[in-house]
């Protein structure tokens, strides 16, 4: 689903919620009328003399703690601009505004169709910060990454985000394909577009690249007015998931 529209719940999330409802309401009565018919069980003493704890590991064979490259959450919490991909020796800036390497999250719903409703979603799958970087190689070549991180807990929003754009990439006015995986990934893809052709405008090409990695979504655009090869933008995409 693109996340520039609202989530939903449907008739079916609404008869699950109901039968559960009644489920526990039916099996709360009949668990009442058991208990009532049983004779009261007496409690243990509450000072037992053989209560015993078990020993502890011996020093050998104790968890060692990660150290702080070992530990992802280490990383991902501290500055996310460092995860970015270093712009390529030689390469120019690309101007898109973001020069001190933060986007805001206004800025950063403001390019879907509807950036009031992509906020509200953005806030219910609980988008944190977004990191962003981008260069420009010869002539007109421009690369953007994002890294966009939600917060840790019961919604995954990195994934929900990910496989909402990954869903329209095969749709006409996009990539019109399934895309290849990223290597390293059970859920990274990137695209190759077709060309865009425009009378009296250069040609253009463009290819995308979207995975997760843990509460990062990564996503990232490549434009130029020339051909894109699919290795170009697989190349840029996995080395930057091998930062994540």
């Amino acid at each position: 689903m693109d996340s520039s529209t609202g989530r939903k719940r449907g008739r079916t999330a609404l008869i699950v919620a109901v039968a559960a409802v009644l489920g526990v309401a039916g099996g709360t009565a009949v668990g009442y009328g058991i208990q009532a018919q049983r004779e009261p069980t007496p409690l243990p003493a509450l000072s037992q003399q053989d209560l015993r704890h078990p020993a502890p590991l011996p020093k050998g064979h104790r968890a060692k703690p990660l150290s702080a490259a070992e530990d992802r959450k280490v990383r991902t919490d501290g500055d996310l601009r460092k995860l970015l991909l270093p712009r390529p020796s030689g390469a120019k800036s690309a101007g898109f505004g973001f020069g001190d390497g933060w986007m805001s999250v206004t800025e950063y719903v403001s390019e879907f169709d509807h950036p009031s409703v992509a906020f509200s979603y953005q806030m219910d799958n609980e988008l944190r910060r977004v990191a962003a970087v981008s260069w420009r190689t010869g002539k007109y070549r421009t690369t953007e990454i994002r890294l966009v991180q939600f917060r840790s807990g019961v919604v995954q929003g990195a994934r929900e985000h990910a496989l909402s754009q990954q869903g329209y990439m095969p749709q006409e006015d996009f990539a019109r394909n399934e895309g290849e995986p990223l290597a390293g990934t059970g859920n990274g893809r990137y695209y190759v577009f077709p060309v865009d052709k425009e009378p009296g405008y250069l040609d253009m090409y463009q290819a995308r690249a979207y995975a997760y990695r843990g509460d990062i979504m990564l996503e990232i655009f490549m434009h130029d007015t020339k051909k894109i090869s699919p290795k170009d933008i697989k190349s840029v995409a996995e080395r930057q998931l091998g930062r994540l």
